[in-house]
């Protein structure tokens, strides 16, 4: 059953994802990183997943997960509440949370280079715990800093977690199903900002090796996570 992505915001999710291709694959822009100033930057992990243009991704959409033992979330998810802060032990995240919205040409927003330690929750989405996908995005790192807040994110595995507090005070946690990389023009719309009758969380960032010429890198690393009780 079609549902849209953005709830009671009313923007329809194939909308939504044509906007966010845009965005991720041809805009280089937002989250795209900064290449580090130094003889020998470091660069970030990469998943062990990577999904080829054209292919269909390896990383299983939330609701074929197993929902039958004592982790199933509850079907009708959770109010409404915009979330706060990011945590993922694995990798040391421990970040504040900024609202996104979209820019005036229909694109997707993303936290400015000079706030790239703070992650951003799409908010015409589902929040996080509601019914659907909600999806939080970051930089991977910028000049101005260096590594930014989501720099380990293709070092997740799955089974770690995520854990993600919200304005109503409940923390709500997620268990990483997988993590696969994705060439910006092969954007696994659908599956990220696509319909969904569960809750469940797509975190994205850039990854992929770093492009000298373009300044840029040539992929999104995506993690797809679901609500535990």
């Amino acid at each position: 059953m079609a549902r849209r992505a953005g709830g009671r915001h009313g923007y329809p999710w194939r909308a939504v994802g044509a906007a966010v291709v845009v965005l991720l694959a041809m805009v280089g822009s937002g989250l795209i990183g900064a290449s580090l100033k130094s003889a020998e930057p470091v660069r970030p992990p990469q998943p062990l997943a990577q999904a080829g243009a054209g292919a269909t991704t390896s990383a299983a959409p939330f609701e074929d997960a197993d929902l039958d033992g004592e982790d199933s979330p509850p079907a009708a998810g959770l109010p409404r509440s915009a979330p706060t802060t990011i945590s993922i032990p694995r990798i040391g995240v421990n970040a504040e949370i900024m609202r996104l919205g979209t820019n005036p040409d229909g694109t997707v927003q993303v936290p400015s280079l000079d706030q790239a330690w703070l992650a951003g929750w799409y908010e015409p989405g589902p929040s996080p715990g509601e019914v659907g996908n909600s999806v939080i995005v970051g930089h991977v790192d910028s000049a101005a800093i260096g590594p930014a807040v989501f720099f380990s994110l293709g070092a997740l595995q799955p089974g770690d977690t995520i854990t993600v507090n919200r304005e109503d005070g409940r923390p709500v946690n997620f268990r990483v199903d997988s993590v696969t990389s994705h060439p910006k023009d092969a954007f696994p719309t659908e599956q990220v900002y696509g319909p969904n009758n569960r809750p469940g969380l797509r975190v994205v960032t850039c990854g992929g090796q770093f492009n000298e010429t373009t300044r840029s890198y040539p992929d999104n690393v995506i993690v797809f996570a679901s609500l535990v009780a």
